[in-house]
């Protein structure tokens, strides 16, 4: 039969599978039209011989921030080849309004098509959106942007209500520009919960697909200890800001979550970007104590290969902080025990000029947040082989659990026939240092700066099209957005 590529000579990771599989794969318009070791090359359009190469899913980023600090169309085109870098075929990105992003409030029946019309045509990889009720009258749009946009995964920032986006007390009204009278409280996370659980139970057939995802910190504890620490000032950077928001402000932020989706009756609960031992604890502690809510659990590849001790100066600021040694090795035991469910960038560009302020060294006016998704493969693989992670548990980490929670399966996240030609060829032992000059972001910096890894993405295709060479983006932008579920 012909086929549009063959991928030959290549060794195929599969989720949940230990080893790769020698293999070759062929596309056919645009989905992988079939996978085997004695494929023919005749008739094939386009054959590349992979040598040996690994041959992973499109990653599946979950959680990713465009258009935060730059221009949404800037940042769709720049983000999106960044994210090409590091094998991420299809991006999650998280969108609100208030201030950042758009910079606007309002309804999103009149927010979001603008959102769409700024990022079409711009990205070279798939993209999908995370939506935030930030006011009541986005409880009631939430079916209308599931039916209408497929839209299926939403956001609650916890601390936002009464902490400022980069560590200090900021005017709410003014910040997140919710309407008179209205608050960003307990009382709004428990009626956001149970207007997403009203929706699902009227969908019963889209229920599995739709989620809520939390930012688990607690506004209260962290003014305190903000307050505590710069008062002190016997700890500076990075370190001085992981205190200043203490990880039990994590682990309590959770607890609160976790009852109140005991309380509403809303089983399908996503705990973002723990970032070390009491978060996790925390996290663990309420899936016991809740069985019947479906929760899971997310983990950054920031988290996972820098601390406060070596990241590459403040540019490592991020919510929540980077933490000690400790916290690193207590994530890579929860991922090693199967209890982290994807790793995941949490990549929200912030140019220099954005990022510091008029004093460089001082961590609490810095903005929070940085890239990362061009690193999110090859150095999950790179510290996952330290670590003794198996590569198919990669794949499940970076490609498939991420697929079916935020409905993307069955089109993303395998190699198996019918699945979107996501392919991603890994060369795992060529060693490279970290430069952000390398990167196709905008962003200047790095927090991984110097970092050593072993592993690099060398080609990717998205739906069969090549969008990266030896390293390179290559070709025009071919993103599509993604109404979810999708189908195939």
């Amino acid at each position: 039969m012909a086929y549009d590529l063959l991928i030959a000579n290549t060794r195929a990771v599969r989720p949940g599978e230990d080893e790769p599989v020698p293999t070759s794969i062929a596309v056919r318009s645009g989905r992988i039209a079939a996978i085997g070791p004695d494929l023919s090359p005749a008739g094939a359009e386009e054959v590349v011989d992979a040598g040996g190469r690994l041959a992973f899913p499109g990653a599946v980023d979950g959680h990713q921030h465009w258009g935060i600090y730059n221009p949404l169309d800037v940042d769709t085109a720049s983000e999106s080849r960044a994210s090409a870098q590091g094998g991420v075929t299809t991006g999650l990105t998280y969108m609100r309004t208030g201030q950042y992003y758009l910079n606007r409030g309002g309804s999103y029946a009149e927010f979001f098509p603008e959102v769409l019309s700024l990022a079409e045509g711009r990205a070279y990889v798939d993209y999908a959106f995370h939506l935030a009720p930030m006011q009541a009258g986005h409880i009631d749009e939430i079916g209308m942007l599931v039916d209408e946009f497929g839209v299926s995964s939403f956001k609650i920032f916890m601390f936002y209500g009464s902490h400022g986006l980069h560590g200090r007390s900021t005017d709410q009204s003014s910040f997140l520009m919710t309407p008179p009278g209205e608050r960003y409280d307990l009382a709004h996370f428990e009626f956001v919960m149970r207007g997403l659980q009203r929706v699902r139970e009227q969908r019963p057939e889209l229920a599995d697909g739709i989620s809520l995802s939390l930012h688990c910190e607690t506004a209260e504890i962290m003014a305190a200890y903000s307050k505590l620490v710069e008062e002190a000032g016997d700890l500076k950077g990075l370190a001085a800001y992981s205190a200043s928001r203490p990880a039990h402000s994590e682990g309590l932020a959770i607890t609160i979550a976790s009852y109140l989706a005991h309380e509403t009756g809303l089983p399908a609960i996503n705990l973002l970007h723990l970032s070390g031992e009491k978060a996790m604890e925390s996290a663990l502690r309420m899936a016991a104590a809740f069985p019947h809510v479906d929760f899971r659990r997310e983990v950054t590849i920031g988290h996972l290969i820098a601390t406060y001790d070596t990241a590459a100066g403040l540019g490592g600021k991020v919510n929540p902080p980077l933490r000690a040694e400790s916290d690193r090795q207590a994530l890579w035991r929860a991922v090693l025990a199967g209890q982290v469910d994807w790793v995941v960038s949490d990549h929200a560009c912030c140019r220099d000029e954005a990022k510091f302020g008029a004093d460089r060294d001082d961590v609490f006016v810095a903005k929070s947040g940085f890239g990362g998704a061009e690193y999110l493969l090859p150095a999950l693989i790179t510290e996952g082989r330290r670590q003794g992670l198996p590569l198919g548990r990669v794949a499940e980490l970076v490609c498939a659990n991420p697929a079916k929670r935020y409905g993307l399966w069955p089109r993303k996240g395998d190699l198996a026939v019918g699945f979107d030609a996501d392919i991603v060829l890994v060369d795992p032992d060529r060693t490279w240092t970290v430069t952000a000059e390398a990167s196709e972001s905008t962003q200047e910096y790095t927090p991984f700066e110097g970092f050593e890894l072993t592993a690099r993405v060398d080609d990717v295709w998205l739906r069969g099209h090549r969008i990266l060479r030896d390293g390179a983006v290559v070709g025009t932008p071919r993103g599509e957005y993604l109404r979810r579920p999708v189908s195939r």
